[in-house]
């Protein structure tokens, strides 16, 4: 009995020491901070954007309430589990009787979903024939000989036959995309931004921001390779020089993007019919003229990788404070 009680004591010696409760709130509190700031300086240009069009505290209140409940209600899901009103209640911290009554609404969707857009289908399609092409900046909406290339085709190809052509060409007609003339359609953009409508416009905003985000997050937590999201940024330049690098980052964006519709092209019409996945691959430039009125330091140019490398350390340097 002896040897065994020092044995117990040898081994109660050998565990790891506990971290003392209060201990292990205040690190759980300083990484919710730092969670909790991401989160503030994500949400600081759709705050923008709800104040532009009067969007008011309680309706993004709802919705942020909503989003919880769905991404809660997904997480218990991935884990192979139907999630009741409970543990809903305790991932989120929302009340259960709020809870109970939005499990039972079905909100429908207010924005279109991009990806299923017919009339973006078509006209990434329509862009990439006329890169190869140009002589198909114009073709016959319809024609009898099925060797030679109409509007009809096009659409039929692009959304698999579930969208008549009528309704995309009148689509891209209405977004002034297209024009519509003796029987013949005639492409009017260089890409499918639907400036002249607000639903669209922010449709793609949606979509775009939410991807993006996505494959940040997804790096964060590191749920799966990493995948890319990386970005290059200078302060303490000109504007007339942000301008510039603006300019060079379009015409690049360019051509990638035809490379890349063309990869897209070949690999939708090489899918199964069961095929589920999706991609999204895209580029943003953001540029202002404004300084930072709490402390005014800029960095030399520095590169934001993704998860699977680290960015070099940049020299800094401290512009003279206003007085």
């Amino acid at each position: 009995m002896t040897m065994k009680r020092a044995a117990s004591r040898d081994a109660r010696k050998s565990r790891p020491a506990r971290m003392p409760r209060a201990q292990m709130a205040q690190a759980r509190e300083g990484q919710l901070g730092l969670v909790l700031g991401a989160c503030e300086r994500a949400l600081r240009p759709l705050v923008r954007l709800a104040l532009a069009f009067g969007v008011k505290h309680a309706q993004l209140e709802d919705v942020l309430r909503d989003a919880m409940l769905d991404e809660a209600r997904r997480a218990w899901r991935a884990q192979g589990i139907e999630p009741n009103i409970s543990q809903l209640s305790v991932t989120t911290g929302l009340n259960r009787k709020a809870l109970a009554s939005r499990v039972r609404e079905e909100a429908a969707e207010p924005l279109p979903q991009t990806e299923t857009s017919a009339a973006s289908k078509t006209l990434t399609l329509w862009l990439q024939l006329f890169a190869d092409d140009p002589a198909l900046r114009a073709m016959p909406i319809m024609s009898s000989d099925e060797t030679r290339p109409s509007f009809e085709a096009m659409a039929r190809h692009a959304s698999r036959g579930n969208v008549h052509h009528r309704a995309i060409l009148d689509e891209l007609v209405r977004l002034n995309m297209a024009i519509e003339q003796d029987g013949i359609a005639q492409l009017a953009v260089e890409s499918f931004v639907p400036a002249g409508d607000l639903k669209g416009l922010l449709s793609f905003l949606g979509d775009n921001a939410r991807d993006h985000m996505l494959a940040g997050v997804s790096n964060t937590l590191g749920a799966r390779p990493a995948l890319l999201e990386q970005s290059v940024f200078a302060t303490g330049i000109s504007l007339q020089e942000c301008e510039r690098i603006h300019r060079l980052a379009r015409e690049r964006w360019a051509a990638l993007q035809r490379e890349m519709s063309r990869e897209m092209r070949k690999a939708f019409e090489a899918a199964d019919k069961k095929d589920s996945a999706r991609i999204r691959v895209g580029i943003y430039a953001y540029l202002e003229d404004a300084e930072d009125e709490t402390g005014l330091e800029t960095a030399a140019p520095a590169s934001r990788q993704d998860a699977r490398g680290e960015a070099p350390a940049a020299p800094r340097k401290r512009l003279r404070q206003q007085r």
